[in-house]
C-alpha cells in the first residue's frame, strides 16, 4: 500500500525517470547549501580567533616610535656676581630639527595565569560552538526531510483527490442515466452533483497545500522538487526503548555537549578574573637614537640602550577586580544550571518525538487495514445499489470513507518517516555520517589549526 500511495506520486509522463531524486539527494543539498548551517560555521570560525588572541598574550610585543619637528630653545642662566653683588645672567638661543627614534621589545614572563585561563576559556568556547554547529546541522537536515515528505504527502493527496473526482463524475453519469430511466429520483442526482462540487473544492485546497509545501522545500533545500522517490523510515537506527533513547540523548545530544563546554569556559573565566590580583612580571629592552635633541643643541647625537625587568604587584584597584571575580563565579553557577535546563528540554523532546513516532507506526498499521476494509465496503455498496438495495447517498458516503482512509494512511506514512528522523535528531545522531550522505564533510578543526599559531596576517584562511 505504501508503494501505491507514496511511490511515483510525483511522476509525470513527460518527466524522465533519470531526474528522480531521493531524500538523501535533497539532504546533500541541505548540508552543502543551507544558509543557517553556513552561518553557524562562520560563528565557529569567529570563535577560533579567540584562541589565537589568547595565545597572543604570551607572545612578545614590539613597537617603534619616532618623533620629528623643529625646535627652538632659549636658555638664560646666571653667570656670577659683580662687585656690586648683583647677579648677572647670560642667555643663548638654539634652533634645530630634532629627530628621535625608539624601539621597544617586551616579553611577558608571568601574567598571573591569565594566558592559560584565557586559552582554556577560548578552546572551550570553540568546542561549544562546534557542538552548536552539529545541532544546527541536525535541525537543518530534519527540516529538509520534513519538507521532502510534505511534498510527497501533499502530492499523493492531490492524486487521490483527482482520482476521486473522476470516480464521482462517473457516479454522476451513472446516476443521471438511471434518473432518465426512472430508477432513481432527482434527489439522487443532486446528491451526486453536490459530492462532485465538494470534491472539486477539496482538490483546490489540496493544490494550495502542495504549493505551500513546495515553497518550503525550495526555501530549505534550495532547489525545486523534481521526481521524488519514496523515503524509507529510519527504524534501524533508532533505539528500541524510550529510556534507552533518553540515556543516549542526555549523553550525546549536541546541546548537552555544548552546555558542558560552556561550563568549562565559565570555569576558565574565573581563573582569568582571579589573575588580575596576582603579580605579573616581564622583561624588555629598548633602543633610543636621537639627533639634535639634547636641549636643542644642533649637531648633537644621543644613543641609548636598556634592558628592563618589570614586576607589578597589584594592591588595590578600587574593588572592581573583586567584583569581576564574584561575577565570573556567578556566571559559572549559571552555566551549570543551564545544563540542567538543557537536559530537561532534551529529555522532553525525546519523549515527544518517540511518542509521535510510535503513534504514527500504529496509525500506518491500522490505516492499511482501514483502507482495505473501505475498499471492500465500497464495492459491496455499489453491488447492492445496482440491485436497488442501497441508495446513491450510501455509495457516495462509502466513496468518501475510502478517500478519507487513504488520505489518513498517506499522512500516517509521512508522519512515521518524519518521526523517525525526529527521534534520531532528538538523541543527537541525525548527521551526514548516520545517513551516509555523499558529501565532503566540513571539518571545523582545520580552520582552528590554520589560525591558532598565526602571528601576523590580515587575510582569512581558506576554509572550504
Amino acid at each position: 500500500m505504501t508503494a501505491v500511495l507514496l511511490g511515483h506520486v510525483w511522476s509525470l509522463a513527460s518527466v524522465s525517470a533519470l531526474r528522480a531524486e531521493t531524500i538523501n539527494d535533497a539532504l546533500v543539498k541541505v548540508y552543502n547549501n543551507n544558509p543557517e548551517i553556513d552561518e553557524q560555521r562562520a560563528n565557529v570560525r569567529v570563535r577560533d580567533e579567540d584562541v589565537s588572541k589568547a595565545y597572543s598574550n604570551a607572545r612578545p610585543k614590539a613597537s617603534i616610535s619616532a618623533t620629528a619637528g623643529p625646535q627652538r630653545t632659549y636658555i638664560r642662566a646666571p653667570a656670577g656676581m659683580d662687585q656690586f653683588s648683583s647677579r648677572r645672567y647670560q642667555s643663548d638661543k638654539y634652533s634645530g630639527d630634532p629627530v628621535n627614534g625608539n624601539f621597544q621589545l617586551q616579553f611577558p614572563v608571568f601574567d598571573g595565569g591569565k594566558t592559560r585561563g584565557a586559552l582554556s576559556q577560548a578552546e572551550s568556547a570553540v568546542l561549544a560552538a562546534r557542538a552548536n554547529l552539529y545541532d544546527m546541522e541536525q535541525q537543518a537536515l530534519l527540516k529538509g526531510a520534513t519538507a521532502y515528505l510534505n511534498v510527497l504527502r501533499d502530492t499523493a493527496v492531490v492524486r487521490l483527490k483527482k482520482n476521486n473526482i473522476l470516480v464521482l463524475r462517473e457516479q454522476l453519469r451513472v446516476t443521471s442515466d438511471r434518473y432518465h430511466f426512472g430508477e432513481v429520483t432527482r434527489t439522487d442526482v443532486a446528491q451526486a452533483e453536490s459530492a462532485l462540487a465538494e470534491a472539486q473544492s477539496d482538490l483546490a485546497a489540496a493544490f494550495g497545500a502542495l504549493e505551500n509545501s513546495m515553497s518550503v522545500y525550495v526555501q530549505v533545500v534550495g532547489d525545486e522538487p523534481k521526481v521524488l522517490k519514496p523515503a524509507p523510515s529510519l527504524d534501524a537506527y533508532l533505539p528500541a526503548l524510550r529510556d534507552e533513547a533518553i540515556a543516549i540523548a542526555l549523553a550525546e545530544h549536541p546541546s548537552v555537549v555544548a552546555g558542558f563546554h560552556q561550563i568549562d569556559a565559565a570555569s576558565a573565566a574565573v581563573k582569568v578574573a582571579e589573575s588580575v590580583v596576582l603579580p605579573t612580571a616581564s622583561i624588555g629592552a629598548q633602543v633610543i637614537q636621537q639627533y639634535d635633541s639634547y636641549f636643542g643643541y644642533p649637531k648633537t647625537r644621543q644613543f641609548g640602550a636598556q634592558i628592563i625587568g618589570t614586576l607589578n604587584v597589584p594592591l588595590y584597584q578600587g574593588g572592581s577586580e573583586y567584583s569581576s571575580i564574584r561575577q565570573s563565579k556567578e556566571q559559572l553557577g549559571q552555566a551549570r544550571l543551564h545544563v540542567d535546563v538543557v537536559r530537561n528540554a532534551v529529555r522532553a523532546a525525546v519523549i515527544q518525538a518517540f511518542s509521535q513516532f510510535t503513534t504514527a507506526k500504529a496509525a500506518v498499521s491500522f490505516g492499511m487495514k482501514a483502507v482495505k476494509a473501505a475498499e471492500v465496503a465500497l464495492q459491496g455498496v455499489r453491488d447492492e445499489a445496482a440491485f436497488g438495495q442501497r441508495t446513491t447517498l450510501d455509495v457516495l458516503n462509502a466513496q468518501q470513507l475510502l478517500l478519507d482512509a487513504r488520505v489518513k494512511l498517506v499522512t500516517a506514512q509521512r508522519d512515521k518517516v518524519v518521526g523517525s528522523y525526529a527521534v534520531l535528531a532528538s538523541i543527537g545522531r541525525l548527521s551526514y555520517a548516520t545517513l551516509n550522505l555523499d558529501v565532503t564533510p566540513y571539518d571545523p578543526a582545520i580552520h582552528l589549526e590554520q589560525v591558532r599559531n598565526k602571528w601576523v596576517g590580515f587575510a582569512t584562511p581558506e576554509w572550504k
